[in-house]
């Protein structure tokens, strides 16, 4: 098989401490992992064999595909986004995986078929997914095989009164189920305290390396670093320009590698004039227009460097984020297929 000239330098020993610095926030409660989205674009299946490693128990999916996607894994999965009609056959013979039903015709859907144990998604304020708490205050749920039944923060990046209200409104449907645990924060939920770690936490995008939240700063190391390799170096000479609609003029004679990277791999045009690469201590920029295949670095600095090297882009979450005006989400969730994945 032919090597990508684009690669993902995924740092195994630091998903491992994320992980274990959000176990250790969630107190007594359990630590799962939220590994919809491929593991938030690192390769779902590495990651769980990562985390399990590590002793992580719980993870959660978003579609029965992805559910799919960990059959060989040993591992209780959760699929988020519960069932549709058309998902009912796979998760009635899934042997590693459950849904969080989220609607009245979900439980009655699955109710009905005979389904086994589930999980429950309880809307305490987000309005998106989930069944209201008078539903279960009102014996919706009486019977069931209910494993976890959860809810999830709407506001727990900001603080916000609702925080408060939506760990209430969970609380108080303790007992009004038959339910194993309880469940409601998320990475940035884990940072408000241990009344929202309930009995089991599920963590995101902090196991990734982002920092949600200034309570994460400083104890969430980075674990991806996109890699993209030089298909040429070459003179720009002063006066000219550089990439599409000729946005980047060079003042002087320039030295510039191009990388096989753009943003069908996620490296969006946002990072045009604004993107990093690093090399060793030493800081070069993007220049011109990033596009689809390509992008143009400023390599004066670096005289060493020449076609076939590779360079690292910097792409620390949160000043990605702070730098391009994209969510820290998006840097993850959006880097694309054509990166080998490489666990160091």
């Amino acid at each position: 098989m032919i090597a990508s000239p684009l690669r993902l330098r995924l740092d195994r020993d630091a998903l491992v401490a994320n992980w274990r610095t959000l176990a250790a926030m969630s107190g007594t409660a359990a630590c799962g992992a939220a590994v919809k989205a491929n593991g938030y674009g690192l390769g779902a299946p590495q990651v769980v064999r990562h985390l399990a490693e590590a002793g992580c128990r719980d993870f959660f999916v978003a579609t029965w595909r992805e559910a799919l996607a960990l059959a060989d894994a040993g591992v209780a999965v959760s699929v988020l986004h519960g069932v549709r009609e058309d998902d009912m056959a796979v998760a009635l013979e899934s042997p590693h995986a459950r849904p969080v039903l989220n609607s009245v015709q979900q439980v009655r859907r699955w109710r009905d078929a005979g389904g086994g144990a589930c999980d429950v998604m309880v809307d305490t304020g987000m309005n998106r997914l989930g069944i209201r708490p008078e539903d279960v205050a009102a014996g919706l749920l009486a019977g069931m095989q209910v494993e976890t039944l959860m809810s999830h923060l709407a506001c727990a990046d900001d603080e916000s009164p609702l925080n408060a209200q939506q760990r209430d409104s969970l609380a108080v449907l303790r007992d009004r189920t038959q339910a194993r645990r309880m469940s409601l924060a998320n990475s940035a939920g884990i940072a408000l305290g241990p009344d929202y770690a309930f009995d089991l936490t599920r963590p995101g995008v902090a196991l990734y390396g982002a920092v949600p939240v200034p309570a994460l700063a400083g104890r969430i190391r980075q674990v991806v670093t996109p890699e993209a390799e030089i298909l040429q170096r070459r003179l720009v000479p002063a006066g000219a320009g550089v990439g599409y609609n000729l946005t980047w003029t060079a003042t002087v004679d320039t030295e510039v590698a191009i990388v096989n990277l753009g943003y069908a791999d996620g490296y969006l045009r946002r990072f045009s004039g604004k993107g990093r690469a690093m090399l060793d201590d030493r800081v070069l920029s993007v220049i011109g227009r990033v596009s689809m295949d390509l992008t143009a670095i400023d390599v004066r600095a670096a005289p060493e460097l020449a076609e076939g090297d590779w360079l690292a882009m910097d792409y620390d979450l949160s000043a990605t984020a702070a730098l391009t005006g994209l969510s820290q989400y998006e840097l993850l969730t959006g880097l694309g297929a054509r990166y080998d994945r490489i666990w160091v």
